[in-house]
């Protein structure tokens, strides 16, 4: 495995989907019954910002450091409050940053279950101890596609599917279609969200129109652009396709992705868009 998230922690693309997947959560915490989580590339669970890699490049700098002790809109500050929440540090001593994983154990409930997907034997063991014994948590040591066939529909029959693989893969997009075509036609009510790069010539266009003119119905496609996307160069945006999305999410993303644009905004051409994908 070439790509070490370990580099890219905390950075605006994390700030986005982390964001948004909170506000996911909470808003399924809304009724008592339990729910599952389910990661399909879960990573460590926790990321040192201290540390050698994520100095190396500094970029959550320009992502959760923008954010970390700032004076935000009323709205906005309670929007957030779920996900910042979980970091004490400050944006001079930032300490660790919470994955998807962490994210997860910290909001969920004693009721609610999660299951958690790594293929990499170390990554797996440093989640392990990340999550601590968690009796909530199940860590499964296979590829998260396969998981995914595997795990739904779950038991709960109500809950939410995070599918975020490193793209390392020349045919993620096509993967990636494939498993929710699979998974939504086996477990139709569970809300599920796609993160995704946007690079140059990344088959994120074909990868939509896809999404658009097959079965899956209720797809809403969020996308945050800190800046014009380059030939070369790091990574300028990325977007968060849910399924079945919580009916007040269409709303809070248009409350926090302008305010996310203008504070995490890398050039002139930071933007952001909501669009929906597929109705009913």
């Amino acid at each position: 495995m070439n790509y070490r998230h370990a580099f890219h922690a905390g950075n605006f693309a994390d700030v986005f989907k982390h964001a948004l997947l909170t506000r996911i959560l909470v808003y399924l915490m809304r009724k008592d019954a339990p729910l599952r989580y389910l990661d399909t590339h879960s990573g460590v669970g926790r990321y040192d910002l201290s540390g050698e890699e994520a100095l190396r490049t500094g970029e959550w700098r320009d992502g959760i450091g923008r954010l970390l002790g700032a004076d935000l809109p009323p709205a906005v500050a309670a929007l957030l409050e779920p996900y910042l929440g979980l970091m004490p540090g400050t944006a001079q001593a930032p300490g660790t940053y919470p994955g998807s994983p962490l994210i997860a154990r910290s909001l969920l409930r004693k009721q609610d279950r999660m299951s958690f997907s790594e293929l990499h034997d170390h990554d797996a063991r440093r989640l392990i101890r990340t999550l601590g014994g968690d009796k909530r948590c199940k860590i499964l040591l296979m590829d998260g596609y396969q998981a995914l066939k595997a795990g739904v529909p779950p038991i709960e029959r109500r809950g939410l599917v995070l599918i975020d693989p490193p793209f390392e893969e020349r045919d993620e997009f096509e993967r990636m279609a494939r498993a929710i075509e699979g998974a939504w036609a086996k477990w139709p009510t569970g809300t599920y969200a796609l993160w995704y790069p946007l690079k140059v010539g990344g088959g994120v266009e074909a990868f939509r129109d896809y999404l658009s003119q097959g079965p899956v119905r209720k797809a809403l496609c969020l996308e945050l652009h800190v800046d014009h996307l380059r030939e070369m160069g790091p990574l300028k945006g990325c977007g968060l396709i849910v399924v079945n999305p919580p009916f007040v999410l269409e709303e809070e993303a248009r409350e926090l992705l302008p305010f996310l644009t203008t504070r995490l905004a890398q050039g002139p051409g930071a933007s952001w868009r909501s669009v929906w994908l597929t109705g009913e």
